[in-house]
């Protein structure tokens, strides 16, 4: 009985608690459509989404965080109150690179949350006329990943476009072996993207040694086909395997457990500081001795740190090329302008793809 008395006053105080919790939450969206009202009427075009804000209130969230719940889960929990809060003022459009359960649409839910629109389209350029047009807020688009590296289809679009970095998501990438045959015996082709079938070459090597290997435009695509062919396999997400109603034959069949796709949000806006920032750069010189140190130099010189950088054919010329440069810390930060001050000296052409804050787990 004291068993059963006790769970009934855990049950209780359960309950107390999710009336309190739902109070606070509704209470949390009545400030937003406050903010709303005070944005609305100052006349003047203003964005509803603060890529900086909501990046600093996670990281507050997880820093004062005591457990049991992890901060991942923490802050995946916020997220989609902010992004609920949020749509209250104004709904997102978000593009991706589609169709529906691509890896690049769960990174689009894991940063702006499930309150947005998503709108899926075939192809990375795509994404960026789309966000270009202004029929869609922003858009999200792979760029590289741990394992296969840089996406350069979306590097090189940053050749031709004004629109800017306005934040990142790094998302874990968990390939599941998808078909609507009951046994790997039966599978003599398999589909996916370039990059997973790359992701995981050493299981297909091991399993499928004899079975055709054809790369498709993403991963959902791929489970939409092997769902309409007999002897098909696709290599996909729990999420491709549910809508294109494909049973698992095999999970996590990635060669590197840590297997993480880096994504970049897409925008139109100047992104104000964050507690921690990255800035992207595009930049070139003259194909002479020394270039790429002299480019460099002035980040060393002002203690600016880089954390990245992929080399790209220019298109202007044969053998000329453009760099693409991480680098810790915001445009508006001191050193940071006083470095990239010096660095625009040295180039032939100079391109700032944003400042914006770095991905929150």
């Amino acid at each position: 009985m004291s068993k059963q008395k006790d769970l009934s006053d855990i049950r209780k105080q359960i309950d107390s608690l999710d009336e309190q919790i739902q109070k606070l939450i509704n209470e949390r969206a009545q400030c937003a459509q406050v903010v709303a009202e005070i944005k609305q009427a100052s006349g003047e075009k203003v964005n509803f989404y603060r890529p900086e804000r909501e990046a600093d209130i996670l990281r507050t969230v997880q820093e004062r965080n005591e457990g049991p719940l992890s901060n991942e889960e923490i802050a995946r929990l916020f997220r989609e109150i902010i992004s609920a809060c949020l749509a209250l003022e104004e709904v997102l459009k978000i593009a991706f690179l589609g169709p529906e359960g691509t890896f690049t649409q769960a990174a689009a839910l894991k940063h702006f949350g499930h309150s947005v629109e998503t709108v899926s389209l075939s192809a990375i350029d795509e994404v960026f006329r789309e966000v270009e047009s202004g029929a869609a807020h922003y858009g999200v688009v792979p760029v590289e990943n741990s394992t296969e590296g840089v996406i350069s289809h979306t590097l090189d679009m940053f050749l031709q476009t004004d629109l800017k970095i306005c934040g990142e998501v790094e998302l874990r990438i968990h390939h599941h072996f998808l078909s609507t045959e009951q046994e790997i015996s039966a599978i003599n082709k398999v589909y996916s993207h370039q990059q997973s079938l790359g992701q995981c070459r050493r299981w297909l090597d091991s399993h499928m040694p004899h079975a055709e290997r054809i790369a498709v435009s993403s991963n959902a695509e791929a489970a939409k086909l092997a769902a309409a062919e007999k002897g098909c396999a696709a290599i996909a997400s729990d999420t491709a395997a549910e809508i294109y109603k494909l049973d698992t034959l095999s999970v996590n069949i990635e060669d590197e457990p840590n297997n993480t796709t880096r994504f970049l949000i897409i925008g139109k806006q100047l992104v104000d500081p964050s507690q921690s920032d990255k800035t992207s750069l595009l930049i070139s010189a003259d194909n002479k001795t020394g270039a790429l140190q002299s480019l460099l130099a002035p980040l060393s010189e002002h203690e600016v740190s880089l954390t990245r950088i992929e080399s790209r054919p220019s298109r202007r010329g044969m053998w000329d090329y453009v760099f693409f440069i991480d680098i810790e810390g915001h445009v508006n930060d001191p050193s940071v302008a006083k470095a990239l001050a010096d660095l625009e000296k040295e180039t032939s052409l100079f391109k700032v793809l944003g400042s914006y804050p770095r991905a929150v787990l």
